[in-house]
């Protein structure tokens, strides 16, 4: 058989297209070749290749752009194109193809979509060929069950434009539709168009200019195949309603104080009963660092596998034997349950001891099943460190593995060696294997059954992972230990945030095609549909924080193009070793300490003939963190933050990893180091400053975006859901429009220059529109944040004349859920709090209690609890039928 490709593409200088060819049916595995394609001018590419592919065999292909011998970028492939060999006179195919970018319906082809849609039946089968052949082969996801695609065109094979004598195409991949011509009867030049056809509703046509065989003439044994056609009809888009809840939020009556996997099933059936779609949750992988309610920190992985083992069902497993201990802990579950939040600590002893009992009952059973083993075998890439770390993790005390006595420094061959059945730790190692294989089972029924019922899990996938982690320990090639990763300042938090995770080595991660993050998506696929991409502005730039530093403010975009100091003078700003260091006065201090000033200057300044600094002792915002480490007393924090502050008042920070390059600090122009510069001075740093944040890094940082994102979106087919929150460069929106992830849409975070509030009924359909999330207050303590703002929204956005209520009232919530599900967004996704706040007799007295997280404290407390019961949740029909009844007059 002979192919001959041909691709239209205009590459730059240096750029070569490729085929990555995979052929398999052979009784082989599939092997992949690379076949370099020709260009004359640039534009068109072209390749020829005997291949022997006997009946049976199919040919699987993409195209990729290669420069300097690495992919530099390769085509959305969510359905391959595929060339399946039957018995065929055909001895020569002519492949005209398109390249694929991500089309705009790309949320059709994710298992969000299939998997809660009856699925199309289709069958591999070899086309059909004649003497001289046409092949046409069409993706149309909007063709629905029980549904064909047709084709009518201006000749009498094609039926001349009536419906009733088009030509229907066969199924032959998801969304995916072909059609065999003879080529005798169909002649280059042929005008056509698609349209959908059923038994019980008129023909739909596609819209847009008909489409034109525009296939050179084939001879005898030859066929054409025009692939990549998009048809488009006008219909209404796929939109979906769901709930954003934590795990540990959940309540049920048989509970232990936390939601577990088993509670998603009761989840799931309020879902159905409500006519909601989507089930959303915070992040699920264990945190266990300290033991302490610090821990209860979701974003603060020890493994981006290992799920926490807070969220086992204890419920599912096999009575205790021992019946002091079985009646002990009930009591305790009796009592944790009827807490109104979680005390994550004790929550996690009585588990973690009835966990212990279990596994001493029925782990050497378990464990020696056939099903555990097929578990073990699939996972222990990160199932036998995360083991080893959290033995290790007990016995040495401390997650921090650089301060073990043995075993800081992974070592494969040792790690396998301590954790050999054979060996002593086997017991306390395989404890943990235990409890992630029940994790595993209890939260992938939970998933079955949320899809049998036509209800999805989205899931979140933090942007970091612990710096005293398992991934950190056993590969920590791929992540800057040296650095912490954070926010700048946003609304949440004014002197921005600080997470104290490890920063990426994207350079590392790049030299196996970010492998570590394509094993995590393709694990989280197995639970999930859809997914939350925390912080997705990582991966253009993350906030990078020196390790020094406590705060935020001292950070700098890693990467990004810094300058040196030629560059800064050409902007009009004459260096001076003095931008790099606190600038101190008189007056500062006054307004920083009052009558504290003496006594802190006393302290922990010096003055120098150049002015105030600070004393090496504490001369870093680490160093003052330690000194005031058991302050608790508001006089001595407010002095901590007083030198927090003055540690902040310099105009550029150097760069982390490069000598003799800068950054000027974020948010300094409203700053006493600012102000104190002579008016010239101040308009030319102002330039400087607006070009860096706003101009400098747009290009550059969506290259490198595009580098790491098409590689992980298309890891898995789960709904890529993006968080493009916060301080947002120019070139995101472009960058999340060509790769077709869904943005995250809040009214009072609105993304458009100059607005207070975002228009729902504007918000694009590949978005997540929601009214809060876990790090905002719900709508009814927002009503109460600022009454001026909360006026001006009564107003104008209400549209209701007088004063607003002091309180929101269940008829205002009702208007706001309500303009929110009526948005154009495929996902509307509300917190529970914002649902409930519908119904009055389902309200909380405290609305600053429905909180989930306060960004702008790090160590905040995760515990919120819904305040009933999912069985209870299930009686409340007034509630559940309006919900219903709006969802569905929302189309969703």
């Amino acid at each position: 058989m002979h192919l001959h490709f041909t691709l239209p593409y205009r590459t730059r200088w240096g750029e070569q297209i490729k085929a990555v060819l995979h052929v398999s049916g052979l009784g082989k595995p599939s092997r992949q070749r690379l076949l370099p394609l020709r260009t004359l001018d640039g534009m068109t590419w072209q390749a020829d290749l005997e291949l022997a592919l006997p009946p049976g065999a199919e040919l699987i292909y993409h195209y990729q752009v290669h420069e300097e011998g690495r992919v530099k970028r390769s085509e959305w492939r969510a359905v391959p194109r595929k060339l399946l060999a039957g018995k065929s006179p055909v001895s020569h195919y002519d492949l005209h193809d398109f390249w694929r970018d991500a089309p705009d319906l790309a949320p059709l082809y994710s298992t969000a979509y299939t998997c809660a849609r009856p699925a199309h039946d289709y069958l591999a089968l070899p086309d059909e060929t004649f003497e001289q052949t046409y092949i046409l082969r069409a993706s149309a996801p909007q063709v629905q069950p029980g549904e064909t695609l047709y084709l009518t065109g201006s000749v009498a094979a094609l039926g001349q434009w009536a419906p009733a004598r088009a030509v229907p195409l066969r199924k032959s991949a998801l969304h995916e539709w072909s059609v065999s011509l003879n080529a005798a009867e169909v002649p280059a030049g042929t005008e056509f168009k698609f349209l959908i056809c059923s038994a019980h509703q008129a023909p739909l046509w596609e819209v847009g200019e008909n489409h034109r065989l525009n296939l050179p003439v084939v001879p005898a044994g030859h066929a054409g195949v025009l692939s990549d056609l998009r048809p488009v009809f006008a219909r209404t888009p796929w939109k979906m309603a769901g709930t954003v809840l934590p795990v540990f939020s959940l309540r049920s009556e048989g509970g232990f104080g936390v939601g577990d996997f088993g509670d998603i099933k009761r989840l799931v059936d309020w879902a159905v009963q409500t006519g909601q779609k989507v089930l959303q949750i915070l992040p699920i992988n264990d945190t266990t660092l300290t033991g302490t309610w610090t821990d209860s920190y979701p974003y603060n992985a020890v493994s981006v596998y290992a799920l926490h083992p807070m969220y086992v069902n204890l419920r599912a497993l096999p009575p205790l034997k021992e019946e002091a201990a079985s009646k002990r802990l009930e009591q305790e579950r009796v009592r944790l349950n009827a807490l109104p939040q979680v005390d994550y600590e004790a929550v996690n002893k009585a588990k973690r001891e009835y966990l212990r009992l279990s596994f001493a009952q029925d782990g050497a059973r378990v464990l020696s099943s056939a099903e555990f083993k097929q578990f073990f075998e699939r996972n222990q890439r990160w199932l036998l460190p995360y083991a080893a770390f959290s033995y290790l993790r007990d016995r040495f005390g401390t997650p921090d593995f650089t301060r073990w006595p043995r075993f800081g420094v992974y070592d494969p061959g040792q790690i396998k060696t301590l954790c050999s059945p054979s060996g002593a730790a086997y017991g306390p190692v395989s404890f943990y294997y235990y409890i992630q294989y029940i994790l595993h089972k209890q939260l992938l029924a939970a998933t079955r059954y949320g899809r049998e019922k036509g209800v999805l899990l989205k899931g979140d996938i933090p942007i970091g992972v612990s710096r005293f982690s398992a991934d950190a320990w056993a590969e920590p090639r791929l992540f800057h230990l040296d650095a912490q990763a954070g926010a700048p300042p946003d609304p949440f938090s004014a002197t921005g945030q600080n997470w104290g995770l490890p920063t990426y080595n994207w350079e590392a991660m790049a030299q196996d095609g970010y492998s570590w993050w394509t094993r995590r998506f393709t694990k989280m696929a197995e639970y999930f549909d859809a997914y939350r991409v925390d912080h997705v502005l990582g991966f253009f730039r993350i906030w990078e924080i020196p390790m020094h530093s406590v705060q935020g403010l001292l950070g700098q975009f890693a990467p990004a193009l810094a300058m040196d100091r030629e560059e800064i003078e050409r902007w009009g700003v004459p260096w001076q070793e003095a931008y790099l260091k606190p600038r101190i006065s008189e007056e500062l201090l006054t307004q920083l300490f009052g009558a504290q000033k003496e006594e802190v200057c006393q302290e922990f300044l010096q003055h120098m003939p150049e002015g105030w600094q600070f004393k090496p002792a504490y001369d870093t915002q680490r160093k003052v963190q330690q000194f005031f480490a058991q302050a608790t007393d508001a006089q001595n924090l407010q002095i901590r933050d007083g030198l927090y502050s003055l540690l902040n008042q310099v105009l550029f920070v150097p760069d982390h990893r490069r000598a003799g390059q800068y950054h000027p600090r974020i948010a300094v122009l409203g700053e006493a180091v600012f102000k104190a510069l002579p008016a010239p001075l101040q308009a030319a740093f102002t330039r400087l400053y607006n070009h860096y944040f706003y101009e400098r890094n747009n290009d550059f940082w969506a290259q490198e975006a595009l580098k790491k994102l098409p590689a992980l979106t298309q890891s898995t087919r789960m709904l890529p859901c993006a968080e493009d929150l916060g301080m947002i460069p120019a070139c995101v929106p472009g960058v999340l429009e060509q790769l077709k992830m869904l943005t995250l849409e809040i009214q009072r975070m609105p993304k458009t220059p100059g607005q207070t509030f975002a228009d729902p009924a504007q918000y694009p359909w590949r978005s997540v529109c929601s009214i809060s999330t876990h790090d905002m207050n719900p709508l009814r303590a927002w009503w109460e944040e600022d009454p001026a703002l909360t006026q001006d929204f009564y107003r104008r956005v209400l549209q209701r004349p007088g004063p607003a209520p002091q309180q929101a009232p269940a008829d205002v919530c009702r208007q706001v859920v309500q303009m929110h599900l009526n948005s154009p967004s495929l996902l509307c996704a509300l917190s529970f709090q914002d649902w409930s706040s519908l119904d009055e007799d389902l309200r909380v007295a405290d609305v600053q209690s429905e909180r989930i997280n306060v960004p702008a404290h790090p160590q905040h407390y995760w515990r919120y609890r819904m305040p009933l019961s999912l069985e209870a949740l299930k009686s409340k029909d007034f509630f559940n039928r309006t919900l219903g009844e709006m969802i569905a007059q929302s189309g969703r």
